[in-house]
């Protein structure tokens, strides 16, 4: 087995310093795998290359690669190029077009592929172009990335949205977060209107124009959590659903989004929450659940429920063509 040298071991600890900034000389050698004497030799070899590698001492200290480091073209193995391509095409199916963003991005990775990973690659996507798309609305990368920036400037801004039923709305709000969950891209943000914390869809935003006021991100705030919690609250219809079963039996096929999960004194639980799309609810959630239950409210869940039974009911009486 050959021995690896000092400068590919350098190259490590560079990679190490990118993803893991304020690292100890301790942890560092650590992901070596060498002596600390050893990653402080690496640190050396580094700072001799003219790459800025600044040390801070004390409790809290450690390596940071300095600002304004240009680093050497980033180099793939075939594996890690077209595991790439492959999120890409999972992801986002416009990859295909070169003046979309993402797709430009991937054509640049395709041309310096090796020529049969390069061939396997454009074939998935060619492919994938013809695959519908599990959620057709995408938000647009201008907008979102005007979002990004207004949230790390702490900048408060005016938001053209366009509702579910297509009516456009103004608000302005606080930006608190960017989060992206199964599949879609939320702002979840302070409504100065309602004076209470929102989310919105970010391909339903058609406009962002920052303002002149700023904010203070609440300390505490857990962006995925609040997201969870307020994505199953105040929209338009009510849902409450009630399960026989013990609590911790029904949680792993609840989603936060759904509502509001309650165990009940008889042992058995309750499920209260509220959504904009009663029909979903019931034919994509309900009707995948594995044990009784009862729909107790709203009206529209009720309905919707009742049109989904009536429709797989409908399925078994219709005549078997022999």
């Amino acid at each position: 087995m050959s021995e690896i040298s000092p400068t590919a071991r350098a190259l490590r600890a560079l990679d190490v310093l990118q993803s893991r900034p304020g690292i100890t000389a301790t942890e560092l050698a650590g992901r070596l795998g060498v002596t600390e004497r050893a990653a402080r030799r690496y640190v050396a070899i580094l700072r001799e290359a003219d790459i800025p590698v600044e040390s801070t001492r004390g409790p809290y200290g450690g390596y940071t690669l300095g600002r304004g480091l240009r680093l050497p073209p980033l180099v793939f193995s075939a594996t890690e190029a077209l595991g790439l391509v492959m999120a890409a095409l999972d992801s986002q199916h416009r990859v295909a077009d070169p003046d979309d963003p993402v797709g430009s991005a991937l054509g640049k990775i395709l041309r310096v592929l090796p020529t049969n990973v390069a061939r396997q690659a454009v074939a998935m996507r060619e492919t994938a172009r013809t695959v519908p798309e599990r959620f057709p609305a995408k938000p647009d990368p201008e907008v979102t990335s005007t979002l990004v920036a207004a949230v790390a400037a702490q900048r408060q801004v005016r938001l053209g949205y366009r509702t579910a039923a297509g009516n456009p709305r103004t608000f302005e709000v606080d930006p608190w977060s960017v989060v992206v969950r199964y599949g879609r891209w939320y702002l979840l943000c302070h409504s100065h209107h309602a004076d209470a914390l929102r989310t919105f869809r970010i391909d339903r935003i058609t406009a962002v124009e920052e303002l002149d006021g700023t904010f203070a991100v609440p300390a505490d705030l857990d962006p995925a959590a609040e997201l969870e919690a307020n994505l199953g609250q105040g929209w338009e219809h009510e849902t409450h659903v009630v399960f026989d079963l013990p609590l911790e039996q029904v949680r792993p096929w609840i989603r936060p989004t759904l509502g509001d999960l309650r165990a009940l004194p008889d042992g058995g639980c309750e499920l209260v929450g509220s959504t904009s799309n009663a029909q979903a609810y019931a034919g994509e959630w309900l009707a995948g659940v594995p044990f009784a239950f009862r729909v107790v409210g709203g009206p529209e869940l009720r309905t919707a429920v009742a049109e989904v039974a009536d429709r797989l009911r409908a399925s078994l009486e219709a005549p078997v063509s022999g």
